[in-house]
Order: C-alpha cells, then structure tokens, then sequence
C-alpha cells in the first residue's frame, strides 16, 4: 500500500433494513469515504442521518435485518471488501484493526463483568500474552488514556465509576491492540465540558503517538473545527458535502452545511425588571447522604450533595446552574422542589415549603414543575402524548371535563410548536426534540411559575438545542415564567439566563449576571468551566 493511500475506504455503501411489516428501510444511500494514516475524518450530521449506523457498517456490527447494497465496498489498507468476507476476517479485523468506542459507555459497558476483565478481553483474543504481561498491559493503558488512580481498582464495576472514567475505560478497550482506525461514535455526548475537552485531547495526543487514523462521529461542528482535517455531512442517509475542514466552514456549499454551522444557540433573554417580584428565596439549603455506619448503625460519613446554598429568582428569571458531573445541580433542583428533603428554608410563592408534608406540597406542584434530562426516559411508552401531557389536569383539575382538558392539551402544544393533530401518538413516533417538546407540554399545561429543566438540551443535535432555546425564551416572554436551568452546557446557559450561579462540591462558588460570569470569572473553577466550553469553539 502506497504512503498516501487511503487506510480505509468506503465505495458506494449503501443500507437498508428490512422491517416486521415487509417495507424497506433505507439508512444510508450510496456514500463513498475513505480516511488516510493519522488523518481524523469528522462524519457529521443531525440525528437520524446515517452516521453511527455508516461507523457500525464497517465492521458488520449491524443487526440482522441490515442490508448492504449490491455494490458496496468496504477495504481495509487495500485488501478484500469486509462487506463480503468470512467471520474469520472480521474477527481478526474487530478491535484488532479497526476498533470503535460507543456513544454510551454506561450501556455499552458489561455491567456484570469489571472493568480489568473488559480492558484484557481483545488482548486475550488477538494477543499471545500470557495473564501477567495482560495486567502490565492494562496498567500501560489505564496510565495513557489518563486512569493511573484505577490500576489498582481492575475489579471494579462500570456502575462505581464516573461519566468520564467510563468513557476512558472505553478509549483503553478499543486501544489495547493499537489499532490503525479507530472509530470514535459520538464519545463526548453529555459530558461536562471539562472533561469532555480532556477526552479530546487524549484522543488527539494518542493519534499523534499512534498515528492512528480517526473516524470522528459527532453532531457538535464546535469539535469538529478544532480536531478534524477532514469533513463529510450526511443528511438522510446521503453525503451532501465534504472536503477540507477549514474550506467547508470558511465556504459551505450545501444549504444544510450552511444551516448546520449557523446552529448554535444565539442570542439573549429579555432583561427583567429591577423591582420584579422574587417568587423563590433559598437560604442554606442542605442535603447530606450518609455512605458508612459505625458498629451501632449511627452515620459517621457523609456526602455533602448540596452544602449550604442560599439563592433567589424572580417572576420571568432564568437562574442558569452550572457545574461538572456531581457538582449537586440536579439534587439542588430536585431539592428545591421537594422531590428530596433537605434541610434550609425554601419560600415558595410566600410559603416555607422545607417543612411541609407530601400533603401539604401537593396542591403546589401545578405551580412548580419539572423537564427531565431525558424525554424518552420520562415519558411512559404506554401513553399517548395527550395522556401524557393531560396526566397534570387529571390530578390537579379533576373537575374539567374530557373536552376542557382536550383543549388544554391542545393548547399547550400549539405553545411549544407541535401540531396538536399528533396528540394521539405514542412517545417512540417522535424525534428526540420532538419529545422534549412534549415533556415541555407537559409542564406548561398546568400553567406553573416555576419550571426546574434538569439538562433539557444535553443529548439533542444542536440545531434542535437553537429551537428549544428560542422557544424557551419566546414561552417565558409570553407566559412570565421563572426557569431554573441546570446544565453543563455554558453556550445554552448563556443564551437563556439571566443570571448564572456555579456549583462545585455541593457548594455556590461564584455567583452573577450572564454577562459577568462569562466575560470577568472570578474563581480559578469558573474561568477552567469556561475556556473548556469555548476554546474549543473559538479554535
């Protein structure tokens, strides 16, 4: 094989699969790709466009009612169509060769088997190592992708480690055999941004040791500026642009290219009034969780998830609260609305609620509601939207009748744009965005002054992360409502709050306006949040 031919090569590749009712389904139409030795090809794209199910082609990793067109070809350093090749191939070809790390190392992880015993596997398989040069192997890697703290932890479990661990044990599985291509799907989805920039630049550095070729799988073009030399969009299953990374966002051609790089959240929230009224007061609020007992089962160690934090918000305020995984965002959240019990006074519309029993907080959550992280998670598979969004109505306005809330509902999906004519659908026939659209429904059909959104943007493409930005800012605007907005994505926050407060360690640690907070940080904690959102987006 010459020097600069390509590595691996992608020739007229197209899916389909096969579906329970006999229609075709076709993913991927006729694509033609090929990546050169310690080159980082990005392969970008809206959800649903064809790019993890292209990644998942070229190792045959895709289900059994796949189909690959007839003339497709898949060529690993110019030797046979991996299309067509026996199992014998492939496997010496898988995590030998070519190697992948997954979107969601917490699923693609073996939860019964440690995380040495994973590590070791591929070496076991494509390796003569005998058990003790396996374990020095494992060390080798856990000290290059940045896990020396875990050599002497092998026999843990994914479930005991962090987002970020987990995602580098992944990076260590699909390193062991120092392959020529790695394909990395996704593998900074919904981490915080610190340690999202560390994942990338461990990525590069190894590349540069390695030199390894990368096939960059991603809908986030901010990355894709600063680590690829190459870039191809796909759109329904189709390339519609490629070429040179610094030429397609200098000049884009195609319109969705254009639409994709213009995607990122813009723009600010309208300014409140100096003497609006504060509807939330929290004052040293906490909630510690005891992790060891003494003889007599008395707490003697404690977890301090939220560890006196006093705040406020306003009728028509965004408080934006920001921070890395186990910071206590989400339990501040879930505490203020007393999902949890924490300890403090929290002054709900006029109303000390910390006290308060379950009885007593009910007739206050129509006023006080919730957008989860994950709207596929949250929403009941066995609902239809219209249950789902009307479940509220039933609870806290049992006397409407079935047409009143039927227009409620309605209602609140013209707000958040969704044709009310889908009502009667199931969660699993809407897009990613669409459902947090319906999770937004939901909270709005009570019509609450206060909604908590835990993470709300995290895992959607970027062009959608715009569109529910915008229409968070339009609602609020019309409706004068108060969000409390967790998230560890700093380009959403700064877009939609008003103010930002930064948590660490269950602790406030600065606190201000949008505007302070982003362009004069104070603290060594905010500055390091915020040159790792945006040095990334600024290269």
């Amino acid at each position: 094989m010459k020097d600069n031919a390509p590595i691996l090569s992608i020739e007229n590749l197209s899916l389909s699969f096969q579906t329970g009712k006999g229609t075709v389904f076709e993913a991927v139409k006729n694509i033609s790709l090929d990546i050169r030795k310690g080159e980082t090809l990005a392969l970008v794209g809206e959800s649903g466009s064809g790019k993890s199910v292209t990644a998942l082609s070229i190792m045959k990793l895709l289900p059994g009612n796949a189909r690959y067109g007839v003339d497709s070809i898949i060529t690993y350093r110019g030797g046979e169509n991996l299309v067509t090749a026996k199992q014998s191939v492939l496997r010496d070809v898988r995590g030998n060769q070519i190697a992948m790390i997954f979107q969601e190392p917490m699923t693609s992880l073996n939860p019964l088997h440690t995380i040495g015993r994973q590590v070791t596997e591929s070496l076991k398989i494509h390796t003569q190592m005998d058990t003790r040069a396996r374990k020095d192997r494992v060390h080798e890697l856990f000290d290059l992708v940045g896990l020396s703290r875990l050599k002497d932890r092998l026999d843990a479990y994914p479930h005991e480690l962090s987002g970020g661990q987990r995602q580098r044990v992944m990076i260590a599985m699909a390193l062991a055999c120092e392959p020529d291509v790695l394909i990395a799907d996704e593998p900074t989805t919904a981490l915080d941004v610190t340690v999202q920039a560390q994942i990338l630049e461990l990525l590069k550095d190894l590349q540069n040791r390695l030199g390894m070729a990368i096939l960059l799988i991603t809908h986030d073009l901010t990355i894709v500026r600063k680590f690829s030399q190459r870039i191809a969009v796909m759109k329904h299953g189709e390339l519609v642009e490629q070429g040179r990374t610094a030429d397609v966002f200098k000049s884009p051609k195609h319109p969705y290219t254009k639409m994709l790089i213009n995607a990122e959240p813009r723009g600010e929230v309208k300014a409140i009034s100096d003497t609006a009224e504060t509807i939330l007061k929290v004052d040293n609020l906490q909630l510690h969780f005891p992790v060891a007992k003494n003889f007599f089962g008395k707490s003697t160690e404690f977890v301090k998830a939220v560890d006196g934090v006093s705040l406020t918000l306003a009728k028509g305020e965004t408080l934006g609260i920001v921070g890395e995984s186990g910071s206590g965002k989400s339990t501040l959240g879930f505490s203020i609305l007393r999902l949890l019990n924490p300890q403090g006074r929290i002054v709900f519309m006029g109303q000390d609620i910390a006290g308060m029993s379950e009885k007593e907080v009910k007739p206050l959550r129509k006023d006080m509601q919730i957008v989860f992280q994950d709207p596929f998670g949250s929403l009941s598979p066995r609902m239809t939207v219209s249950d789902i969004i009307g479940e509220g109505l039933s609870v806290h306005h049992s006397h409407l009748t079935k047409a009143e809330k039927d227009a409620f509902v309605i209602e609140a999906m013209e707000k958040v744009r969704l044709d009310p004519a889908t009502r009667h659908r199931f969660p699993h026939e809407f897009s990613g965005g669409q459902r947090q659209r319906v999770s937004i429904a939901r909270a709005l059909v009570l019509r609450p002054d206060m909604i908590v959104m835990d993470e709300p943007t995290s895992a959607l493409d970027m062009s959608v992360q715009a569109e529910v930005v915008e229409l968070l800012r339009d609602i609020q605007a019309d409706e004068g409502l108060s969000y409390i907005f967790i998230s560890h994505d700093l380009r959403v926050v700064r877009a939609l709050s008003h103010r930002v407060l930064v948590m660490k360690d269950g602790q406030i640690v600065e606190q201000g306006n949008v505007y302070d907070i982003f362009h004069a940080p104070q603290t060594d904690y905010t500055k390091q949040l915020i040159s790792a959102a945006f040095d990334i987006q600024a290269a």
